[in-house]
């Protein structure tokens, strides 16, 4: 089993910054990607940004592409979300994902961090 756990969520005020962190854990597990995705009250899911650790490559969502950067470190397999120039639409809950293969199988799963709450004001 992989625990994903997310940190660095906040109050701020429009224009701020802040940087989220998700550190992956467990036992005999490979690492295919790791991501974040966001959810605001009444709203569904959506996808913000992934880091796909073979092929060493990020993906954006679009509107978010310039003001959102995520960044790995290998050493203690865990992603980063610098977040600048938040804006009120940017509150939302903020998911740590990751695509790993598990023992035994090693078949790929998806796990999910419990998230971290990100609250802007204007």
């Amino acid at each position: 089993q992989v625990q994903l756990v997310e940190s660095g969520g906040g109050e701020v005020q429009a224009g701020d910054s802040l940087r989220l962190s998700c550190a992956a854990s467990g036992s005999m597990f490979s690492i295919l990607s790791m991501g974040w995705y966001r959810q605001a009250p009444g709203k569904e899911r959506e996808f913000v940004a992934t880091f796909t650790w073979n092929s060493d490559s990020t993906f954006y969502a679009d509107s978010l592409k310039g003001r959102f950067t995520i960044s790995r470190d290998n050493a203690k397999n865990t992603v980063h979300l610098q977040m600048d120039n938040l804006q009120p639409d940017d509150t939302a809950v903020y998911y740590c994902n990751s695509a790993a293969r598990t023992p035994p199988s090693f078949t790929m799963t998806t796990f999910w961090g419990q998230g971290t709450q990100v609250s802007v004001s204007s």
